[in-house]
């Protein structure tokens, strides 16, 4: 405890060695009276004359934070940030950087400033969940990978898939009381089962001994419906296997079985019509409605070492054997397919690029573009194989091999759609190009801007466990906000319709949305900055336009706490609408308080009242 004590003590003192001085004295009257146009001029003066220090350096960063410049403010930050700085300066750059999209620089800020304010909510909240912005750029990353607790540490397990009654199958050669392989000194492969419980645990896997033979079997797949499983053996089972004279061996190759379900045994055990001495058919993968059975075969006619094919089922029917093509197959080894309930199909290839070994991708059987790698959350420099993932359960299954032994492991659906925002004139029903539209998460964090298109229109990939908010600003329209709606991973269009400039002004007054302030704060926030650039354009139009800031509070708190705060927050609204290139000389500010409430509800005010009565006003002053 003395050690953390003196670190702190440490902290404190560095801190301090910096701070108001005669030269700042200026800036510092200026800052103090939140005249932050002016203080930012008289510290650069500093800045030129090369007396600045890491306290102005702050009240640099401070003031163009508090204007919402956020490029500046994240410049003089970094710049105050070479040295020690007090918990709050770490929290502000981490926002500023937040804005600009640097989610993961932000977080490295958000770690020092949970280091050195622990017991603060807002360093609670970032520790419990410090990547909540959905990272778009990464659109690689569509699942979250898990260890599982039924993996054999020395043997082989591997092949998962999860039916729609929650047992989980796979292949393993854990069962070491029979004979090895000779081909390989293992065990033989073994199907088991494990069932899934409604928080995700999984049972202790059991051998499914009316499907195994002394010699191969699985891996598998099966039904929707549960009642029927295609399953490799090997062909030594049942006597399909070639003799080899001169070497007195029987070689058998994989073949595909099929079973069904009868009185809670599988049965009617029969091998499909594909099988063959001269080549392997394996990795079966059956389509949700059991009328297309995917395989991975070395059958002639392949583009390499091993491809994925496809056969039409009907009944007891079987189409002849098609290849999937380039689009899926490489001169590489390609297998294990899996077809999803969406018609996405997964397989391993060592023929495309990824990170070494066999990697596992994606192919889009509906809008067939080319195969996708999963990424680097799934895919590692080892193997990576056998994916399957459940659609209506929201959960996959994977193989890997990368602590040095075939595993399993479990992939959670990470949840996505599209939020597509049409921007229109909303008098005349026009599109509008170029308009500026940005994406915000739930603590109103910009996460992207982008501009519409021709066609009015722009999106975004987002995930579903978040709530968004789109803003659309054009030069001419009054900047407008719209809620998305809550998805599963259907897409979502937001009619973004745009209002004309010109019908906020009346004779006394220019109508903007409410500008709200943090508590206890008078910055400028995204949402205020957004407000008052409405305000900047009509001034801009209107050169001769004079406006008073009034600024109102609620009626909580004493009369002159809200009529201090409120005149912070009406100089703070003044000061950023002169950044922004209007005359001082054009705006005055003053703080009401709460002394001309909308509505006079004295102390039975609802949370809806106060939210009125919080208000900027933004007066035409009449010559």
């Amino acid at each position: 405890m003395k050690k953390t004590y003196s670190l702190l003590c440490l902290l404190f003192i560095v801190t301090l060695g910096y701070g108001q001085s005669k030269a700042t004295e200026k800036a510092d009257k200026l800052y103090q009276g939140y005249q932050y146009v002016d203080a930012i001029d008289a510290y650069l003066e500093l800045v030129d004359d090369n007396t600045a220090d890491p306290y102005v350096y702050k009240q640099l960063a401070d003031s163009y934070y508090n204007l919402f410049n956020i490029k500046e403010a994240s410049t003089w930050y970094k710049k105050a940030l070479e040295t020690t700085q007090d918990p709050e300066t770490y929290f502000r750059y981490a926002q500023v950087l937040k804005s600009e999209g640097n989610y993961d620089q932000a977080n490295a800020q958000m770690d020092e400033f949970a280091k050195l304010a622990p017991n603060d909510q807002r360093s609670k909240a970032h520790l419990e969940n410090p990547n909540y912005i959905p990272k778009l750029a990464d659109i690689t990353k569509t699942f979250n990978v898990e260890s599982i607790n039924i993996n054999d540490e020395a043997q082989s397990d591997f092949g998962a898939v999860l039916s729609n009654d929650n047992i989980l199958y796979f292949a393993s050669t854990r069962n070491t009381s029979g004979r090895d392989d000779a081909w390989t000194n293992q065990p033989y492969l073994d199907i088991y089962q494990s069932t899934r419980s409604e928080n995700g645990d999984l049972s202790d896997p059991v051998a499914v001994e009316e499907l195994n033979t002394m010699y191969h079997d699985g891996p598998l797949t099966i039904s929707a419906d549960g009642k029927t499983m295609y399953f490799s053996r090997d062909g030594h089972s049942d006597g399909t296997f070639k003799k080899i004279k001169s070497k007195r061996v029987k070689v058998a190759q994989q073949g595909i079985y099929k079973a069904t379900m009868v009185e809670g045994k599988w049965g009617n055990i029969e091998p499909l019509p594909i099988n063959s001495t001269e080549y392997t058919v394996s990795h079966p993968s059956i389509s949700h409605d059991g009328k297309t059975l995917y395989f991975a075969s070395n059958m002639p006619n392949g583009l390499g070492d091993s491809d994925i094919w496809k056969i039409s089922i009907e009944g007891n029917t079987y189409g002849a054997p098609e290849n999937l093509g380039s689009k899926v197959n490489t001169s590489g080894k390609e297998g294990f397919p899996y077809i999803s309930e969406d018609n996405i199909l997964y397989f391993a290839s060592s023929g495309r690029q990824g990170f070494g070994g066999l990697d596992i991708f994606k192919f889009d059987l509906n809008t067939k573009e080319e195969s996708v790698n999963l990424g680097n959350a799934v895919n590692t420099n080892r193997d990576d194989f056998a994916f399957s993932v459940n659609n209506s359960l929201k959960v996959g299954y994977f193989s890997s091999n990368k602590s040095g032994v075939d595993n399993i492991y479990m992939a959670i659906p990470i949840c996505q759609f599209e939020a597509i925002a049409m921007v229109k004139d909303a008098d005349t029903n026009t599109v509008i190009s170029d308009a500026k539209v940005s994406i915000l998460d739930a603590q109103m964090n910009i996460i992207v801007s982008q501009p519409s298109n021709s066609k009015g229109d722009t999106s975004f990939n987002v995930s579903c466990d978040n709530s968004y908010t789109i803003t659309v600003s054009k030069d001419g329209y009054e900047t407008a906000s719209f809620e998305v709606e809550a998805s599963e991973g259907e897409n979502v269009t937001v009619n973004a319709d745009l209002e004309p400039i010109n019908e906020m002004i009346t004779e006394t007054e220019v109508k903007l949305n409410n500008i709200y302030f943090e508590f206890n704060k008078s910055n400028i926030t995204n949402q205020g900055a957004l407000e008052l650039d409405k305000l900047v354009a009509i001034m801009k139009d209107h050169s001769e336009m004079k406006i008073l800031v009034r600024s109102h509070t609620d009626s909580k708190g004493s009369s002159d706490y809200n009529l201090k705060l409120s005149e912070r927050r009406a100089q703070s609204t003044m000061q950023y609408v002169i950044s922004k290139g209007i005359h001082a000389e054009r705006l005055s500010a003053k703080g009401m308080g709460a002394t001309e409430p909308k509505i006079d509800c004295k102390s039975n005010c609802t949370e809806d009242d106060d939210a009125q009565n919080r208000r900027s006003e933004f007066l035409i002053v009449k010559d």
